[in-house]
């Protein structure tokens, strides 16, 4: 046997210690090096979306939030799942899921950044970003979730550092408890004074329901609990952490209920609404059988196929549960879709000004093209954009995990 063969065979080997005292080396630096280029990328191609103008997207006067506003309300939901996973156990004095947390809630705060940077880069004029404060308008829902998700990712990295403290014997299992039921308290503020951004905006059909707020609740914990499932079984994998198979069987098995719970709300807002041709009848239909309808039902069996695997034992291995995780991910993805796309597909207000293609959507042929098929399409510069942003994300959680004190205590949770 070669010298390079016993080398590999001893990693191999080695126990989850070693692993982790190990773990990091040139393979992360890589990983960190690309996505800093990702970045770099999709900032240049925001510098252009800047010196162009928002023409150059999509987004039209019909049509006036796109991709970027879709991925902001998704990665809200994604923030969520560390926080919450991380604060639920400490808040009533449960056991944790074998030292995830500090993980798991630095993911949220890198979420939340990334959520951060799509609404900056949907502004035409960031540069004016300062008049919101300044001229700030108390009534509305926009500057609610601006304080919230502020409050929010604040709070995360007092979470965090808090975390660090009570582990160096610094810091007492109350304030840590104290800090965790305020935490779990603005995690879910902050996903439903987001969704009060769209139910509070009356002219849009599809978006005026009470249910909105628990819509963004539950595809939060899916996607988020999903989210942290899957970077910890990833590091697991690595050497990182050395997560037992009991905790990840018990956040699978909550995976699925809150899959089944999101999917539950969302049925019960479509039978209300379409039942015998109700007021939103027109809504279920573009949903079920219009120009949405590929989305809806990718959605629909996406998660079905999710929770099949997650409740089903023998598909709940690792790679299932991996699998079963992205699945809920990407469900709640087109979920947010549906929701940007839908409220601007149905047209609620007679259009006046000028049919240009500066302003309209398929404006040649008048109001009743602008509104066939699908309303909305993204634009190259906007995948290059969402790229950087998303480069900007994992770029944060890779440079957390190599310099940040993430590894859990031997003595676990």
């Amino acid at each position: 046997m070669t010298e390079n063969e016993k080398a590999a065979t001893a990693v191999k080997d080695a126990s989850p210690k070693q692993k982790r005292e190990t773990w990091g080396g040139k393979g992360l630096n890589v990983a960190i090096i690309v996505a800093a280029v990702l970045t770099v990328a999709g900032i240049a191609c925001w510098a252009m979306q800047l010196s162009g103008g928002m023409v150059q997207t999509g987004m039209r006067n019909l049509d006036s939030w796109g991709l970027y506003i879709t991925n902001f309300m998704f990665f809200v939901g994604l923030s969520a799942g560390g926080l919450i996973i991380s604060s639920v156990p400490n808040a009533f004095g449960m056991k944790g899921f074998g030292g995830i947390s500090k993980v798991a809630i630095w993911t949220s705060v890198c979420c939340t950044c990334a959520a951060i940077g799509f609404v900056v880069v949907d502004l035409g004029g960031p540069a004016r970003l300062w008049e919101l404060f300044v001229y700030s308008n108390f009534s509305s829902p926009l500057m609610w979730d601006i304080l919230v998700l502020g409050t929010y990712l604040v709070l995360s990295v007092i979470y965090l550092w808090a975390y660090l403290r009570a582990e160096a014997g610094r810091m007492s299992h109350t304030a840590i408890r104290a800090i965790s039921v305020v935490a779990l308290i603005v995690a879910i503020l902050v996903h439903n004074v987001t969704a009060w951004i769209f139910s509070l905006a009356p002219a849009h059909e599809f978006w005026h329901t009470a249910l909105m707020g628990p819509w963004f609740v539950a595809s939060a914990l899916d996607c988020g609990t999903a989210l942290v499932l899957i970077v910890c079984l990833a590091l697991r994998r690595a050497g990182y952490l050395a997560l037992g198979q009991k905790h990840v069987t018990n956040l699978s098995k909550m995976l699925a209920v809150f899959v089944l719970v999101d999917l539950y709300f969302y049925a019960c807002d479509l039978l209300t609404s379409g039942y015998f041709g109700g007021e939103g009848a027109e809504v279920v239909a573009m949903l079920t059988s219009g120009a949405l309808a590929p989305v809806f039902w990718t959605q629909v069996a996406l998660m079905a196929v999710s929770v099949a695997i997650l409740v089903v034992p023998k598909l709940r291995t690792t790679p299932g549960v991996v699998v079963a995780s992205v699945l809920a991910i990407l469900g709640v993805f087109c979920k947010r879709l549906q929701i940007l796309v839908g409220g601007f597909q149905i047209p609620n207000l007679p259009y006046d000004g000028p049919m240009t293609s500066m302003t309209v959507t398929s404006w040649q042929n008048g109001m009743a093209g602008a509104y066939q098929g699908m309303v909305y399409a993204p634009q190259p510069i906007e995948f290059g954009v969402t790229l950087g942003v998303l480069a900007m994300c994992v770029l944060f959680l890779l440079l957390g995990l190599k310099y940040l004190p993430l590894k859990p205590a031997e003595s676990g949770e």
